[in-house]
């Protein structure tokens, strides 16, 4: 009987869309999952994958000139850059509003309850809504209201769960980190408050991040985490790595 195999998406911004290439290999390859945890970045590509998007499809659609610009709705708020409506209608498209129950492959999603400080799993109700909480990056995006708890981005609690998949019933994980490497030109408050949380994560990354049976780090630290222009690049080296280390893949979660 094969073992449950477990895929984890982690946190990353415009670096996720590294994400995408991987699970396009994973599909030539024709190697499934049994459960999908996604987090912040990582969520959206965990939802559209369990909904059973075409990953070629979403490519054409996120590569399309200016299309980024068109989802990210100005706020005119203090509690963030972005609104982040727009982007919540489009998850709601794309998976076709579905909820958790209705997902071809069973998908968790975290966020971070900013108020209690807890780390906040979401395996039922609407999956727009938690991929929305889950993308909240403080100071970008305004904060979700969601459930009762005001959420952000799960990252701010772990980049990458993979004890969640764990706690799913996965016996093999193949986790995926998109956040390898600090970015060396800073040209805006956003970016410096950005990279300084990300360094504050990367020590709780250390301690959790050797739970996977396999962890991919594409390279690609030198695109900051809102360079959405760069999104063809990022698909790409996240096709590199997944193609480079198929073989393995294939052996590990066999």
């Amino acid at each position: 009987m094969n073992p449950i195999r477990g895929l984890v998406l982690g946190a990353g911004g415009a670096r996720g869309f590294a994400h995408l290439g991987i699970l396009q290999v994973l599909e030539e390859k024709k190697i499934s999952m049994d459960v999908v945890v996604g987090c912040s970045a990582g969520a959206i590509f965990g939802a559209l994958l369990c909904s059973g998007m075409d990953l070629y499809r979403i490519e054409r659609l996120l590569t399309y000139p200016g299309f980024a610009k068109k989802i990210l709705d100005p706020a005119v708020s203090k509690a963030g850059l972005i609104k982040g409506d727009r982007i919540l209608e489009v998850i709601r498209l794309l998976t076709k509003d579905m909820s958790f129950s209705d997902l071809k492959i069973p998908l968790a999603v975290v966020a971070t309850d900013i108020e209690s400080g807890e780390l906040v799993v979401f395996r039922e109700g609407s999956v727009a809504q938690a991929v929305r909480a889950s993308i909240s990056i403080p100071g970008f995006f305004k904060p979700y209201r969601y459930q009762g708890r005001l959420l952000v981005d799960g990252a701010v609690k772990n980049r990458l769960p993979i004890h969640i998949a764990r706690e799913m019933g996965a016996e093999r994980v193949l986790a995926v980190d998109v956040k390898k490497g600090l970015v060396n030109k800073l040209t805006s408050a956003m970016d410096i408050l950005l990279q300084s949380i990300e360094i504050l994560e990367e020590e709780v990354f250390q301690a959790r991040c050797h739970g996977a049976d396999l962890l991919i780090q594409p390279d690609i630290g030198h695109i900051g985490s809102f360079h959405f222009d760069r999104a063809e690049e990022a698909i790409q080296l996240g096709r590199a790595v997944a193609l480079a280390k198929s073989s393995e893949i294939r052996r590990i979660m066999a």
